[in-house]
């Protein structure tokens, strides 16, 4: 019996939210920036469940985009995954935020780098090449770069994907492929896919240890350090 996913996607400022059985897609809502709350995530869920004609129990996996992406966004994420989660007696799975953003670019592309704002003029980058079945898998690690030495460091042969490029498109130098807009947002359609893939081959999540992954601590808990230092 195919496996029945519900996932979410609350990184980006415009959220979303799937349900699949394995990697068919039944349904995908995208959410509006002022529904990309606690309080407005759940109507949206059972919204989408009345649509495919789930209860909530039927539900079998939970897939979260877990980071990187906006603070806010990734606990309002993560924390509405684990509680419908432990309510209906579900699995669990964190998909990597920049993994669903390579996923979703074109057949034809085998080298990509994501980026996202990480703030204060850098961006959390990872660059992904296509393996042989189609996925998608890391060349480097995440890290952490100033805006100027992303651009510049840019190889020849790599498409740029990421939300970040809705402000940076314009500085891309002309000689680097920039993927089509609407590949630039993680979906939530793309989540479910990974989680499907990777539930399959066996991966699975605690409830109780999966947390959202922050490119860096925020500005706040920075500053309280810098004043117990001091």
């Amino acid at each position: 019996m195919a496996m029945r996913i519900l996932a979410l996607e609350t990184t980006d400022r415009d959220g979303s939210l799937a349900a699949a059985t394995d990697d068919n897609l039944l349904a995908e809502l995208t959410l509006e920036r002022t529904q990309r709350s606690a309080q407005s995530l759940a109507p949206a869920m059972v919204a989408l469940l009345r649509q495919v004609g789930w209860r909530p129990a039927d539900v079998q996996l939970v897939a979260v985009s877990c980071g990187p992406g906006s603070f806010t966004g990734l606990r309002i994420g993560v924390t509405t995954a684990k509680v419908f989660a432990y309510a209906v007696g579900a699995q669990i799975l964190g998909v990597d935020t920049l993994e669903a953003i390579a996923a979703a670019a074109p057949e034809n592309v085998t080298k990509v780098s994501v980026v996202m704002d990480a703030q204060r003029g850098q961006v959390v980058e990872r660059r992904y090449c296509r393996r042989l079945d189609g996925w998608f898998e890391p060349a480097e690690p995440q890290r952490l770069i100033d805006v100027e030495s992303w651009l510049q460091q840019l190889p020849p042969e790599t498409a740029v994907s990421g939300p970040i490029l809705a402000k940076l498109a314009s500085r891309v130098p002309s000689h680097i492929r920039l993927l089509d807009r609407h590949c630039w947002s993680p979906r939530a359609s793309v989540v479910a896919r990974l989680a499907a893939r990777d539930h399959a081959q066996g991966r699975r999540d605690d409830l109780w240890q999966i947390a959202p992954r922050y490119c860096r601590r925020s500005a706040a808990e920075e500053k309280l350090e810098i004043r117990r230092e001091s």
